[in-house]
């Protein structure tokens, strides 16, 4: 590793770990996850951090091409992002994710949509990714330090929603449950905190 940036690297991971929470994951997943078997909800978090990891290097590698070519700013991706998380965040409020959902389209529900992205691989954590790339030289000890940064971050939300049923089972049915609706409403506030953010970004670029 002595071509790697540490300081890089832990600038990445710290900043990555805070605004992907992989503690605070846990709850949201359990709430997403409640209809499912153990083994279930073990190939939903297996299937969410590929996703959630896919998206990110995407974005890293590939993001301010595309934004650009779309005529997209980073804060309408972040505005975007918050009113899908607001639109999870009342479902999981009113119960409605609790509801049983067709077998054929669990893992697509939640691994993909709402969990992989934009729970997981948001429009904050989507933009810290692109803005590191930016302030980076472009070497490839840099491009490393990035990648193991966003590496060891899934690795960490891969273990907390990996026992997650540890938690499920400690908390049982009712516990659950009021965990579900205290983190849909603590979703429902970082969502309008996305939105109203990009909203004081599009007034001072404007």
């Amino acid at each position: 590793m002595s071509g790697v940036d540490l300081r890089l690297l832990t600038e990445v991971f710290i900043t990555l770990f805070v605004i992907m929470d992989p503690p605070g994951t846990v709850p949201i997943f359990l709430a997403l996850t409640a209809a499912m078997t153990r083994r279930q909800r073990i190939r939903a978090s297996r299937q969410a951090i590929a996703v959630a990891f896919g998206v990110i290097v995407a974005f890293a590698t590939f993001g301010q091409q595309l934004l650009s070519y779309m005529h997209i700013s980073l804060p309408a991706l972040q505005a975007s992002g918050g009113l899908l998380l607001l639109l999870v965040a009342m479902e999981l409020l009113t119960g409605k994710m609790e509801e049983p959902q067709p077998s054929g389209n669990e893992g697509v529900n939640v691994a993909m949509v709402p969990l992989g992205t934009p729970l997981l691989a948001g429009p904050g954590a989507i933009v810290a990714t692109m803005v590191f790339v930016q302030r980076s030289d472009g070497s490839m000890g840099n491009w490393v330090a990035i990648g193991l940064g966003v590496l060891g971050v899934h690795i960490c939300l891969y273990l907390a929603m990996r026992f997650a049923g540890v938690f499920h089972r400690v908390l049982g049915d009712s516990g659950t449950t009021l965990v579900t609706r205290i983190a849909g409403l603590l979703l429902a506030a970082i969502a309008v905190q996305l939105v109203a953010d990009a909203v004081r970004a599009f007034i001072v670029s404007g």
